[in-house]
């Protein structure tokens, strides 16, 4: 079995990996949010332009106007494809990066529980030990009381 100094200093190890794995995974969240944001304020902008485009249109809008207004929505909803590639990366980034934090809590634990099992097994040995001590001095004063 490892020692124990072996072993703190693989949950040392591990725990500071861990710790890397969730700002990691924090840094992705955080981006992931902002790109939604993006994303639902683009979305916001070309539904009240169009709504605008809507009452201009009841008022009558020459050919040129229709045509800016066809030619301004297409840019719009590229960027808005383009956004939601964007927003989807991120999703995928999210993940692996909540993978990684798993996968390092994992191992980080695993270590924790080595320790344990050690600690416990360090403590079994030492309570036999004392044990057998006990008994032994209980045998001698029992030995030696019949002596007497």
């Amino acid at each position: 079995m490892a020692t124990s100094s072996s072993l703190d200093t693989l949950i040392e190890l591990a725990t500071k990996d861990s710790e890397a794995a969730t700002k990691q995974l924090g840094r992705c969240i955080r981006l992931g949010d902002e790109a939604q944001q993006k994303l639902d304020m683009l979305m916001q902008y070309r539904d009240d332009y169009a709504t605008r485009f809507e009452q201009n249109l009841a008022g009558g809008l020459s050919t040129t106007a229709y045509r800016n207004f066809q030619t301004f929505i297409e840019k719009i909803d590229n960027a808005l494809s383009g956004q939601q590639e964007v927003v989807r990366l991120a999703q995928v980034r999210i993940g692996e990066a909540k993978a990684a934090w798993q996968a390092c809590e994992r191992k980080r634990l695993s270590y924790d529980t080595l320790a344990t099992r050690a600690r416990n097994e360090a403590l079994a040995i030492a309570n036999k030990r004392d044990q057998k001590q006990s008994d032994e001095q209980a045998s001698r004063m029992a030995y030696y009381n019949k002596q007497n």
